[in-house]
């Protein structure tokens, strides 16, 4: 048919439906024309929502054993609703992944759905993140319960469960509580309950729920072996992240642990450290924006030490501060072989330290970024960290430096604007420091001290003298403990304060610094640097957590550190870590500025003979 013929009969055009061959009475064949274009448009409209349902079920993707129904925004409130999709569901056959977020499931709907699974017994992966949204907090529970249910009755194995983003809080960990005890679950390999609102009583009920899956599955032959589990932003808290710290340890099988903003504090973390011990396969660690400070981050040090398969770090917004970031300096130093991430954003830590985070990492040789942005290094810092890393071909290893909060103010009180939600971590006394370093193995493997041998070690800190020191000469080296740094640092000063330029007097004090300082240096890196930085920190150079009492420094002390200096003992990363926060901060030795100079001058050329 040509553009200038006529259609026939019943036939359709490029315009719409012509009814009839031309009679000659344009006008009816407008107006009917206009009625059929009316009436479609009607039939249109009362079909819209069927349209968008048939639409929407049409882009769903089947293959690989997948069924998605993801984001199409459905609105299944009830048993008709979700009819086609049951349908799809029951006409699936070796089901293997069904994913169901970005929709909202009712409860009835729900039913209706769990009805279609009780014969799926290969279904192994439910994703069903973000499916509730709208629904009230109460109808959650009772349609995850409908659900469990059903792939429990089914016999199904899962290996993967994603429910984050439903904000369904402890009660909807009920829903799902007997599904994790369960044999459904006793093959569970990634767990992600991301926003979800558990608290801690959700965070104590799912933490029961896998130790009773463990011991369960354990019984009959199979342990569970939980790869990764996700629980970011659930308000877990202490007592949350200690109770689910249990089950960890008992499981032993993680290799990712992601808990970002669950307002966990030193205590949470020293739980979570001791777990994280006994999971030698952990890859990944996310515990951003929770709240270490020096305790907590100390604790996680240990814990590091012990890791050979950790990847990335995600220690950022945890108040690590600089002698937790030292102290984890230290484990780069002597573990963590293929570390590629490590953020420490945002803790509140200072120019040299984080110079020293920054120089341990290079020397990872598979580092890809070091995220130290946000912390307080003022602008000559971050110029110094980048002219150091771009000097050694690093530079693009390091992340954006732009929200840098600046150098610290000296008058200020470093914690009174942290947000720190316990407030005693700001003046804990030394003995409660030391028992925490203790707790968390960060010891010197000797025996403890007598307490007639702590009484003359503590006379002597009270009041040093010559005779003092000769007393205790015989047995001092056994007496300081290189997991007690703050003692041992006090120690080594007051050693120091008795230096004289009488040659006997002289070697005697040098022969005392090297037997305590033999066998702190000697010690694992990290017992190192902890005595190291509690040593700058009583000397005024470092900016310690707690409030210490600055001692007053007399030349000796200085120059009895020059001596240890150039001691065979005193190691390449030990020259450098002191090498790095005094060149930071040297003003703070100007009282003693000639026996300053003579420090800086050996650490120099020490320097130089390594590099």
């Amino acid at each position: 048919m040509t553009q200038t013929e006529t259609p026939s009969r019943g036939s359709v055009t490029s315009e719409g439906l012509a009814t009839r061959a031309p009679c000659g009475r344009s006008a009816c064949v407008s107006l009917f024309n206009f009625t059929a274009k009316s009436f479609k448009k009607v039939v249109n409209m009362a079909s819209d929502d069927i349209n968008q349902l048939a639409d929407s079920l049409s882009k769903t993707h089947v293959g690989d054993g997948e069924l998605s129904f993801k984001g199409l925004g459905l609105k299944l409130d009830n048993a008709e609703s979700v009819r086609e999709l049951v349908t799809k569901i029951e006409q699936y056959q070796g089901l293997r992944a069904l994913r169901l977020g970005g929709n909202t499931v009712g409860v009835e709907a729900a039913k209706a759905i769990a009805k279609a699974l009780c014969s799926k017994d290969q279904l192994q992966r439910c994703y069903w993140s973000d499916m509730f949204t709208g629904r009230l907090r109460s109808e959650i529970p009772t349609a995850l319960m409908s659900l469990s249910g059903a792939l429990m009755s089914a016999g199904a194995r899962l290996t993967e469960l994603d429910l984050s983003d439903n904000a369904f809080g402890p009660d909807g960990v009920k829903g799902i509580e007997q599904l994790m005890k369960s044999a459904s679950c006793h093959t569970l390999r990634e767990l992600r309950l991301n926003n979800c609102g558990m608290g801690i009583g959700g965070g104590k009920i799912l933490a029961e729920a896998l130790i009773e899956s463990h011991k369960k599955s354990t019984a009959l032959g199979s342990p569970l072996r939980l790869k990764v589990f996700f629980a970011g932003r659930n308000r877990l808290e202490n007592e949350g992240a200690s109770a689910l710290a249990k089950a960890f340890q008992l499981m032993g099988t993680l290799e990712e642990i992601h808990m970002p903003q669950n307002g966990i504090n030193y205590a949470g973390v020293i739980a979570l450290a001791s777990a994280i011990r006994q999971n030698p396969d952990l890859q990944v660690l996310n515990f951003n924006d929770n709240t270490f400070t020096k305790r907590g981050t100390l604790a996680m040090a240990q814990a590091l030490r012990l890791l050979r398969n950790v990847q990335v770090i995600n220690f950022g917004d945890c108040l690590v501060r600089s002698e937790g970031a030292i102290a984890l300096a230290a484990v780069l130093r002597e573990g963590l072989p293929i570390l590629r991430e490590l953020n420490l954003s945002f803790g509140e830590i200072t120019g040299g330290a984080a110079l020293v985070v920054a120089q341990a990492a290079m020397d990872k040789p598979h580092m890809e970024k070091v995220n130290l942005n946000g912390n307080c290094l003022g602008e000559d810092g971050c110029e110094v960290l980048r002219e150091v890393m771009d000097n050694m071909d690093k530079g693009d290893m390091l992340a954006s430096l732009s929200e840098d909060e600046g150098e610290p103010d000296d008058e200020e009180d470093e914690d009174s604007a942290n947000g720190d939600s316990d407030a005693s971590d700001e003046c804990y006394e030394a003995d409660e420091c030391e028992e925490i370093v203790k707790e968390n193995g960060i010891t010197g493997g000797g025996s403890p001290e007598k307490p007639q041998k702590q009484a003359e070690i503590q006379t002597f800190l009270r009041s040093p003298t010559a005779e003092k020191l000769s007393h205790m000469k015989m047995n001092l080296q056994e007496q300081v403990n290189a997991a007690e740094p703050n003692q041992a640092a006090d120690i080594f000063l007051k050693i120091g304060s008795l230096y004289s330029e009488d040659t006997e007097a002289k070697l005697a004090v040098f022969e005392m610094i090297d037997e305590v300082l033999k066998k702190v240096l000697s010690a694992s890196a990290l017992q190192s640097y902890c005595f190291l930085t509690s040593l700058l920190v009583l000397m005024g150079v470092l900016k310690g957590e707690r409030k210490v009492k600055k001692m007053s420094l007399v030349p000796g002390q200085l120059l009895c550190l020059e001596h240890a200096v150039q001691q065979e003992y005193f190691s390449q990363d030990h020259v450098s870590l002191l090498h790095t926060l005094l060149s930071r901060n040297s003003d703070a030795l100007k009282s003693c500025s000639a026996a300053r100079e003579r420090l800086c001058s050996a650490l120099e050329k020490k320097w130089h003979k390594f590099h």
